[in-house]
């Protein structure tokens, strides 16, 4: 089986990647190397923020490795939170200060329409490679459920009765931006 870093020490991204890639590829973490300090992420973009964590720890490690950027997308909001989807409400703020943060911008308003999107980069023996994922949805007027992270509680996907938070793990992941973008990246490697 073939071994890739992931440029990430968000444990939730490292469990759902998990579930997607289980036995096609061994994930190693960045704990595993003992790299604890954070990587920088200071695009404008998500492919440029995934690039950059990339980049960070294959100029480190000199092996093959991969990063995911994330962002959430709402049509009210000309395209908020985006790029700064996990700091939205302050540089060390929580998932739930994120969330109360998007339903006061979004209270009263009528577009909940929103959408997630992943970029992955990958960097493989030096090149670089790019792999996307988007799962569209609304956005709710409360929370509902207490799986998964990030905006899970208040995004219904499209098609769908019930909000990340309230999917399993697996349900999720064959729906989600990152499960998509997970898959793409899979299907590139195996045919290595």
């Amino acid at each position: 089986m073939r071994d890739i870093i992931i440029a990430t020490h968000n444990k939730h991204k490292i469990e759902e990647i998990q579930q997607v890639v289980k036995g096609k590829i061994n994930i190693i973490s960045l704990k595993e190397l003992g790299l604890n300090n954070d990587i920088p992420e200071t695009g404008d973009t998500l492919k440029e923020n995934a690039r950059q964590k990339a980049r960070y720890v294959y100029e480190r490690f000199h092996k093959d490795c991969f990063a995911d950027d994330t962002g959430l997308e709402v049509d009210a909001l000309d395209g908020r939170p985006g790029v700064y989807s996990a700091r939205y409400a302050g540089e060390k703020c929580s998932f739930d200060d994120n969330i109360d943060k998007l339903l006061e911008e979004l209270d009263g308003k009528t577009n909940r329409k929103a959408c997630f999107k992943t970029v992955i980069c990958l960097i493989e023996n030096g090149e670089e490679k790019y792999f996307e994922g988007i799962c569209k949805g609304n956005i709710t007027t409360e929370r509902y459920g207490n799986k998964g992270f990030g905006y899970d509680p208040v995004f219904i996907p499209e098609g769908h009765g019930e909000s990340f938070a309230e999917m399993s793990g697996e349900a999720k992941n064959k729906i989600s931006h990152r499960g998509i973008a997970t898959r793409e990246l899979i299907k590139y490697l195996l045919k290595q």
